[in-house]
C-alpha cells in the first residue's frame, strides 16, 4: 500500500525456490529488473506494510502472508544469497519481508495446472511406452504360432 493506504499489487516471481527463508520471521528474494516504474520501491519507502499471496497451482495450495517489507540496495552478498541457482535475470536489489502473520487457504477453487515442461515430459514417457507396446504387438503378430 502507498502512504495513503491505497492497496497496490505487483507480481513478483522466479523459479521454484526463489523465496528464501532467512530466519523464523524473515523471507527474502532478489528483485529483478522489470518495468522501470519503481512503484513497489516507492510504496515500501512510504509504507512498509506488505502482503504476499503465494499460489501453487500444481499442488492446489495458497498461502497469505502479512508483514513488513523493505528494499535493501547495495548489498551484493545478500543479493547473491537470494539469487536462484542458474537464473539468468539481473537482480537490482533485495527485498526482505518480516512475517507478522500467515494463513493457508483451502484448495476448493484453485484450478490444478502444471508446468508445460512437466506435461511434455509425461507425454514423452507415455509416447515411448506406446511405441514399445506397438513394437511388442507387431513382434507377436509376426511370430510363428507357438513362438510367442
Amino acid at each position: 500500500a502507498n502512504a495513503e493506504g491505497q492497496p497496490y499489487i505487483q507480481h513478483r516471481g522466479g523459479p521454484a525456490g526463489f523465496l528464501k527463508v532467512l530466519d523464523e520471521h524473515t523471507i527474502g528474494f532478489a528483485d529483478f529488473s522489470g518495468n522501470r516504474q519503481f512503484i513497489t520501491q516507492g510504496n515500501l519507502a512510504d509504507n512498509a506494510q506488505a502482503f504476499l499471496f503465494l499460489i501453487d497451482y500444481m499442488l492446489r495450495q495458497r498461502i497469505k502472508i502479512w508483514g513488513r517489507a523493505r528494499v535493501v540496495e547495495d548489498d551484493a552478498e545478500l543479493t547473491a544469497q537470494l539469487m536462484p541457482a542458474n537464473y539468468k535475470a539481473r537482480p537490482e536489489q533485495a527485498i526482505l519481508f518480516t512475517v507478522t502473520a500467515w494463513d493457508a487457504n483451502c484448495p476448493q477453487h484453485i484450478p490444478q495446472r502444471f508446468e508445460a515442461a512437466d506435461v511434455a515430459a509425461a507425454l514423452a514417457e507415455r509416447d515411448r511406452r506406446i511405441a514399445d507396446l506397438e513394437q511388442e504387438i507387431a513382434r507377436l503378430r509376426n511370430s510363428a504360432p507357438g513362438e510367442a
